[in-house]
């Protein structure tokens, strides 16, 4: 019964979150078909070396703090929240402070004035953040994953259909930054209102124990952002802006089924892990339920390819169907590697995942090195190949101990 009643939680809550990021990917997929018809290449290629760059430093943000509040004893609690509300001011203090001086510099070594400019805008979402990062992760380890689903999406669906009118009416690539930090202090009024908390007189949490685990966690969502990025980058600078917009829209048509899921699952299963009793069964249920949700899915996208890509973005873009194709079908893979994650973070093993995740980047990024002057086409099969083996075999080998019926024993890898 009680397995029952987790199993209906996990998927309502998987359900929720995956509602939330399909919502936020097809608005950003409105808004790809937006900017296919009213902005150049060249301008897409500006703006998307600005979104690249600005979700490089933002994935600083991950790091650890909130996951260390949903773990955290109760006895503990609060004493937790007080110094991470700390560091989530001091972090998020230096991130702002960090794009400017990225944007600076930039313009100081004469890179296009627009693009420092993006850069420097997006970094005001800082300044919104932190008063609103420990009621979220409250929230969660409250269990109220429908409602920080549905906030989450909110915010950005909101924001890309603010991005969508101001294509229409002010043609230009800051229309895409404009929204999302305008969005950024309703996002804050809405979780203060969720999960309301205030620091009491309690003492805070010693920092060690943020250090140890913060650091890996914060290394793999950096080389994370690395590896999803650096290619376009590379893109960018060895086949020039045209490619490089081609590249971004193919990412985006394709891989936004794959990432919606995994940040979804990621996001639903430590809460599950952290409150089970058996960890290695929580984990097996919820793999199994996600990869029974994401492979139809994945598998009628791929098929539907060549009907919604044209018309969506129109003849202009013909050619690309193949690559959403290649590209879509790597959420099986990252849905398995997903679990496998959670499954290090939870006990306390973001390192490994780190290491990990660092032989992922390096791989697409030699693989960008090495084929993107081939071409596109050997560009993407190569980086959808060496994912795919790569997540793949990494995960069934961090998940070989729970994989197996006989044991429910942690192993270390």
């Amino acid at each position: 019964m009680i397995r029952t009643i987790q199993t209906q939680t996990f998927l309502t809550s998987l359900a929720a979150y995956g509602a939330s990021e399909v919502a936020a990917k097809a608005s950003r997929l409105l808004v790809v078909v937006a900017v296919a018809r009213t902005l150049d290449v060249a301008v897409i290629g500006v703006a998307a070396a600005a979104l690249a760059a600005g979700d490089i430093l933002k994935a600083l943000t991950e790091n650890g703090i909130g996951q260390r509040i949903i773990a955290a004893r109760t006895d503990t609690l609060e004493a937790v929240c007080i110094t991470a509300r700390r560091l989530f001011w001091m972090w998020c203090a230096g991130l702002f402070v960090a794009q400017l001086a990225l944007a600076g510099a930039l313009y100081g070594i004469g890179a296009d004035p627009l693009l420092a400019a993006l850069i420097a805008l997006m970094g005001l979402e800082y300044l919104f953040m932190p008063a609103g990062l420990v009621q979220v992760a409250l929230a969660m380890r409250a269990g109220q994953l429908k409602q920080t689903a549905a906030l989450g999406g909110a915010q950005v669906v909101g924001a890309n259909l603010i991005s969508i009118v101001l294509l229409v009416l002010w043609p230009s690539a800051i229309a895409l930054v404009i929204p999302r930090v305008l969005s950024a202090p309703i996002w804050l009024i809405a979780v203060r209102r969720l999960h309301p908390w205030t620091p009491g007189a309690t003492a805070g949490a010693p920092l060690a124990p943020f250090l140890r685990y913060g650091w890996a966690v914060l290394g793999v969502e950096v080389v994370k952002v690395l590896r999803l990025q650096a290619d376009k980058l590379i893109v960018g600078v060895t086949l020039g802006a045209e490619a490089l917009g081609l590249y971004f829209m193919a990412f985006n048509a394709g891989l936004s089924l794959s990432n919606a899921f995994a940040n979804a699952f990621s996001t639903v299963l430590f809460p599950q892990l952290a409150r089970a009793t058996d960890k290695a069964q929580s984990a097996r249920s919820g793999l199994v339920l996600g990869l029974c949700c994401i492979t139809p899915l994945v598998l009628m996208q791929a098929a539907l390819v060549p009907v919604y890509v044209p018309m969506l973005l129109g003849d202009g873009w013909a050619g690309i169907e193949v690559y959403v194709q290649i590209l879509c079908l790597l959420a099986i893979p990252t849905t398995l590697w997903a679990a496998a994650a959670s499954w290090l973070r939870h006990h306390d093993r973001p390192h490994v995942e780190f290491a990990i995740t660092s032989g992922l980047a390096a791989a697409v990024v030699l693989n960008a090195l090495m084929l993107g002057p081939i071409g596109l086409t050997a560009l993407v099969v190569g980086y959808a190949t060496l994912s795919a083996l790569l997540m793949t075999a990494t995960a069934l080998w961090v998940l070989r101990r729970i994989l197996l019926p006989t044991t429910n024993k942690w192993v270390t890898p």
